[in-house]
């Protein structure tokens, strides 16, 4: 590849060309001095972030050893958290504090919500994400299965019309409820010098008002309307969050409501996260160049994309803000877009995009952190437009950190940024993923090392656990992978998160976030089910697509988060160290060759049809058939905790790597089955020679010593042999 020299480093063309016409003019910064800087970031952090992972080595090293001296013995928990201890991996936990970060945007520090995370690489679904910020209820109920069954084809059902209706006015009884009466009675709303009154009586919502009629149960829950034409829209709010009646008696289901009321929408996403980590496949500067022009686009408040659908094509663009006529005479806006945040790589991978002097290639971590920051300048410059953080704070989520050290290093990475940029202190608010163990254990001085900028905590079950299998690989042969969510580790894990950000301060400053709801089909177990994050005090939670963010937002309505976390901080700290300490392995238990085949095949159908579809075809994050044929989102995080699993059992001799290959190749045939539409699609059997076939067996077959578990390596290596083909 020709390079570029640009100070001490080596850039590909399309990097260089990208940063200095695209991500540089309008902040401020030339090249010269942008190169510069940032040539000297990368050689003063470079050694410490090797540094650092040599740290994650050393310990793996000596946990490995430890438990292989009492292999067959049974686990002394004192004597293990004293050897934790002893190596560094538990640090002495310091007293009480509570962060000091400052300027986040009501999205963060006030507003609990869902939150999309989508790959920046596709415009489309990035797009998509940053307009989720509302949603219509009405389509959400109607085209899936959330009122407990789906949409038979043929065009509209007036039936199941009124039963999504019915849904969908119990759900503002018990959000924003009349002083009298229900919702389902009301013949028309009067609007009237901007005061809201309800009739129950024959009336037009735009006509004068008549006796009777009854207010909201809170008036203050009335924030506005607006008149578009013969539409009119009236702004409502509990718990934080917006609902906007759409009034309009000749449209498609307003003609025949009593009230006129068309649709119900609901603020749904009020975050997303633009990932440029587990849910995509960037390996070289190409991939890289694709990932910050769409950032760029967001930040700048440009990017478009032409879609097609039902054989009509148009240009997808950010959506505007909305403005509302309020009670008291002003003109409210309203935010248009999910506040974005960006999820920069970890610190464990290299990218060829930048060489450094001496020819290694950059930790992509830093690469990501001053390219990234320096884009989200076009956002901090803006005093009026389609702006996304109004305090003027950029949002970071660093994922896969391991301890203090490194949370403390991702700390300093934005202190250099911030300087190179020229931004005041703390304009990069950190979010902090807590889906390692030694961050988990040490959750508390995780977030003291970032005290001044975190912004987010969450959980994450499949890293989670991934890295659970990893640590404790030598421990012994771990329980299979749906019986982890029943073991010690995983209640304390969840409980301690929110008890520890809980009192470190982070209520009204910063999230506490919770994982995904992975089966984006099955939304009625989602309303069943999902509820179950914001009653556990998380002011957010990730959801699979802009439909699952406006059914899980009537959770929001449901639950008063911030009233819930002031119970849960009154109740005292749940969950010990000592269960989150605890290996979830087997103990001697037996299992049938039944439920061993059962699980062997599971992992590997998953493994093999999240990889073909990353090797092949570069795509990081899709619906992904199960061996059940249920669509799943499969990310990074779920190939992990498969190949870990499966690679535990390997080395503890639970099953041979011949009955592994043979469930490969099985699972193999099933995927191409499952793929068999898919246009360009390579099938892997029965050659069983692909470059993607040889990347899931080495996933499974090298997973032990993979560092920390992680797949990024293998992948990386097979993607690019096949991008050389």
């Amino acid at each position: 590849m020709s390079r570029i020299e640009k100070s001490t480093l080596s850039v590909a063309p399309e990097l260089a060309t990208f940063i200095e016409t695209e991500a540089l003019p309008g902040t401020g910064i030339d090249a010269e001095t942008f190169w510069n800087g940032f040539a000297d970031l990368v050689t003063d952090l470079a050694p410490r972030n090797a540094e650092l992972l040599a740290t994650r080595d050393r310990m793996q090293e000596r946990i490995d050893a430890w438990h292989r001296e009492r292999k067959g013995q049974e686990l002394d928990a004192a004597e293990y958290r004293a050897f934790l201890e002893e190596i560094g991996y538990l640090v002495p936990e310091g007293g009480d504090f509570v962060i000091g970060t400052a300027d986040t945007d009501p999205e963060i520090a006030s507003m609990p919500g869902p939150q999309l995370v989508v790959p920046i690489t596709n415009a489309r679904y990035a797009l998509n994400a940053a307009n989720a910020r509302w949603g219509n209820l009405y389509d959400a109920l109607y085209g899936t299965d959330a009122i407990g069954d789906l949409p038979e084809g043929g065009g509209y059902d007036p039936a199941r019309g009124e039963r999504v209706i019915g849904w969908g006015k119990a759900f503002l009884d018990r959000a924003v409820p009349l002083a009298h009466g229900s919702w389902g009675d009301v013949k028309g709303l009067d609007l009237t010098d901007g005061h809201l009154t309800v009739e129950t009586a024959e009336a037009r919502f735009w006509t004068e008002g008549q006796p009777g009629g009854h207010e909201l149960a809170d008036p203050d829950a009335y924030r506005g309307w607006v008149r578009d034409g013969e539409t009119v829209r009236v702004l409502l709010r509990n718990n934080g969050l917006g609902i906007v009646l759409v009034l309009a008696r000749d449209g498609a289901i307003g003609k025949t409501d009593p009230m006129g009321l068309d649709a119900i929408h609901l603020e749904s996403a009020i975050s997303a996260i633009m990932d440029c980590e587990d849910s995509v496949a960037c390996v070289d500067a190409e991939d890289k160049v694709l990932a910050y022009r769409n950032w760029l686009g967001l930040m700048r408040g440009d990017l478009t994309e032409e879609v097609t659908k039902g054989g009509t094509t148009f240009t997808r663009a950010l959506n505007p803000d909305m403005e509302f006529n309020a009670p008291d005479g002003s003109v409210r806006t309203v935010k248009g877009r999910a506040l974005m945040l960006i999820r920069n790589v970890g610190h464990l991978m290299t990218n060829p995009a930048i060489l450094m002097d001496g020819g290694m290639e950059i930790p992509e971590g830093l690469m990501d952190a001053a390219i990234t920051t320096l884009i989200a300048m076009h956002d901090l410059k803006k005093a009026e437009g389609l702006r996304n953080s109004v305090t003027g704070s950029v949002y970071v989520v660093k994922p896969k950190l391991h301890g203090p050290e490194e949370v403390a290093f991702a700390d300093t990475i934005f202190t250099r940024v911030e300087r190179l940029l020229g931004l005041p202190a703390n304009t990069v608010k950190l979010g902090i993923m807590d889906e390692e163990r030694r961050t988990s254990v040490n959750l508390k001085e995780c977030i003291r090392a970032a005290k001044d900028r975190v912004a987010f905590i969450n959980t994450g079950f499949l890293d989670r656990t991934g890295d659970e299998i990893h640590t404790s690989m030598e421990a012994g042969p771990m329980l299979p992978k749906g019986e982890m969510k029943t073991t010690p580790w995983i209640e304390a894990y969840e409980d301690r998160n929110v008890d520890i950000g809980l009192a470190c301060g982070l209520k009204g400053r910063a999230q506490i976030g919770k994982g995904m709801w992975a089966m984006p089909d099955r939304m009625a177990d989602m309303l069943a089910q999902k509820s179950g994050h914001p009653e556990a005090g998380a002011t957010c939670a990730w959801v699979p697509s802009p439909t699952a963010a406006t059914l899980h937002a009537t959770h929001y309505h449901e639950v008063d988060v911030m009233a819930r976390q002031d119970d849960l901080a009154r109740g005292g700290p749940r969950g010990t160290l000592d269960d989150l300490l605890t290996i979830p392995v087997m103990h001697g238990r037996n299992l049938s060759d039944a439920e061993l085949d059962a699980e062997i095949e599971n992992n590997a159908q998953g493994i093999l049809g999240y990889v073909v579809r990353w090797i092949d075809a570069g795509i990081g994050c899709s619906k992904v058939p199960d061996i059940n044929d249920v669509g799943l989102m499969e990310d990074r995080a779920t190939c992990r905790i498969s190949s870990q699993a499966l690679a535990n059992w390997l080395h503890h001799g639970i099953v041979s790597r011949e009955r592994v290959d043979a469930a490969m190749r099985k699972m193999a045939a099933k995927v191409d089955a499952q793929n068999a539409g898919t246009q360009g699609y390579r099938p892997m059997a029965p050659d069983f020679d692909s470059v993607a076939y040889r990347a899931a067996q080495d996933l499974v077959f090298e997973g032990r010593v993979q560092p920390s578990g992680y797949t990024e390596p293998v992948l990386h290596r097979r993607r690019l042999e096949l991008k050389a083909q």
